[in-house]
């Protein structure tokens, strides 16, 4: 298979990945966007990738079903473990301090799915985004991990070991960028961020507005001086 100009998009609904989803998009790609139910409690960010796959118009869109909640519990994933709310913005970044929203292993799995229908589908790109600097405590954020799992990446498939000069690329666009500049340039690309899901314990589809996520969301649409679409309860 040739790979053409595909590329494979992570996408959960959210501000980071919706712009991701557009970068690939603007550099010409074909995306194919994978979400996973992952034993996330709430159904509203899986609402909210199917609105963005429609808006953005993809080339297809995928929902796997993986239950990672026994194997990896979370806040996100166990109801008997608090979001945490109401953090100081430099605790949410500090470097090495996980938070209990953290999935053991997720990214990696989400990585791994994503490599396998890129293989599958002969594209050798691969679009997460992870951003390191509102997030430091998830350690499968970093640049280190991303330029690791990329390595793996071309060790453990046909695709990357095969010596037709093709390297598998696992593209973080957003992982030094502030959330402005993340929604400054999903702005320039047409993103509407109404349309895109954020909060980790939102009640009836609204966001709670105190959780890290919307937090960061808030701080990135007001330094951005944009106007913040999010509804919250």
């Amino acid at each position: 298979m040739t790979s053409g100009n595909k590329a494979v998009v992570l996408l959960s609904g959210g501000l980071d990945s919706t712009t991701a989803l557009a970068i690939a998009g603007s550099e010409g790609f074909a995306c194919y966007a994978l979400t996973v139910r992952y034993g996330q409690l709430h159904d509203c960010e899986l609402e909210a990738a199917k609105r963005v796959a429609s808006a953005q118009r993809v080339a297809e869109h995928r929902l796997i079903e993986l239950e990672l909640g026994p194997l990896a519990p979370s806040a996100l994933t166990n109801r008997d473990i608090e979001v945490p709310k109401h953090r100081h913005l430099a605790e949410i970044a500090a470097e090495g301090n996980v938070p209990a929203t953290y999935v053991p292993a997720r990214n990696t799995i989400l990585l791994s799915l994503a490599l396998a229908w890129a293989e599958t589908l002969g594209a050798y790109d691969l679009f997460i985004g992870v951003n390191v600097l509102d997030a430091s405590g998830y350690p499968d954020c970093r640049p280190e991990f991303v330029r690791a799992f990329e390595e793996l990446a071309n060790l453990a498939t046909h695709a990357g070991v095969n010596d037709d000069g093709n390297r598998i690329r696992v593209r973080a666009p957003l992982i030094e960028w502030t959330k402005a500049e993340i929604i400054r340039v999903g702005i320039k690309l047409g993103v509407d961020y109404a349309i895109t899901h954020s909060c980790y314990a939102p009640e009836a589809a609204l966001a709670c507005g105190d959780c890290d996520a919307c937090l960061l969301r808030k701080k990135g649409f007001t330094d951005a001086n944009v106007p913040d679409p999010t509804r919250y309860f």
